[in-house]
Formats: structure tokens, C-alpha cells, sequence
């Protein structure tokens, strides 16, 4: 049948007659909606690239950034990498994890690799409610 352009609008007969008459729409063939519903999402989607990008330069490297969550938490970088339990520690790896996956884009299995843990782990502390420390890492 076609892709979102010709779907959003019921058939190639729509889509003649809107050029005929001169009307233009946005379209993206991945997408299905309205034109406007299509340079929301567009717009939204390269508002967060703008975002990654920003952070990818204060997040350079993993070991950095794990040095300066551990001084901001008051551990040890090795206590954050060994996968020890303990609350304070727990909520440091998730501090790191809330950025590192959640914001800046680094693949959980890299993060796990980097902390000891294992994928599962950082994926659900990624996903957990953002702690309110996490602004002053951004």
C-alpha cells in the first residue's frame, strides 16, 4: 500500500490530489500521521540527538566519569566497579548507570562490562526513577 505518507492519507488518490492543488505535507515513510504529527516527532527526535551530543562531551570516557561520580558520592571508583551492594554504593552505580545508558547513549553491556555487574543490572537502574543528584552530572 505504501509507507506513512500515503497511509496517513488513505491512498495514493490523496496524496495526487494534494499535489494537484498545490499543498504540501511533511512525510517520513517510517512514520504514520499527519504532517504535523511528523515534524513534531522529527523535531522532538533531533532535539534529543542535540542533547546526547552535549552530554557525549561531558561524559567523555567511562573511567572519567566513574572517577568524578565517585568523588561526588563519596566512594571509592573501585567500590563503584565491584559490584558490592552496599546503599551508598548501589545508588552511585545508579547515578552512573541513569547517565551513562539513559542519557548519554553508552550500551548497557559496555557499562556492565565496565562495573562488574551484569546487563540486566544496569538496564534496570538505568530505567529506574531519575535520583535528583543526577542534574549535578549533567
Amino acid at each position: 500500500m505504501g509507507g506513512g505518507l500515503i497511509r496517513s492519507l488513505g491512498g495514493w488518490g490523496q496524496v495526487v490530489s494534494l499535489r494537484r492543488r498545490g499543498i504540501k505535507t511533511a512525510y517520513d515513510d517510517r512514520i504514520l500521521g499527519s504532517g504535523e504529527f511528523v515534524e513534531g516527532l522529527l523535531s522532538e527526535a533531533d532535539a534529543r540527538e542535540r542533547e546526547t551530543l552535549r552530554l557525549r562531551g561531558r561524559v567523555r570516557d567511562l573511567e572519567s566519569f566513574a572517577h568524578r561520580i565517585g568523588k561526588g558520592e563519596g566512594i571509592r571508583e573501585e567500590e563503584l566497579r565491584s559490584g558490592v551492594r552496599r546503599g551508598k554504593v548501589s545508588r552511585a552505580r545508579r547515578l552512573f548507570c541513569q547517565v551513562a545508558v539513559g542519557r548519554v547513549g553508552y550500551p548497557a553491556a559496555q557499562v556492565a562490562r565496565f562495573l562488574g555487574v551484569t546487563t540486566s543490572a544496569v538496564v534496570r537502574a538505568a530505567h529506574l526513577e531519575s535520583l535528583p543528584e543526577i542534574e549535578k552530572y549533567l
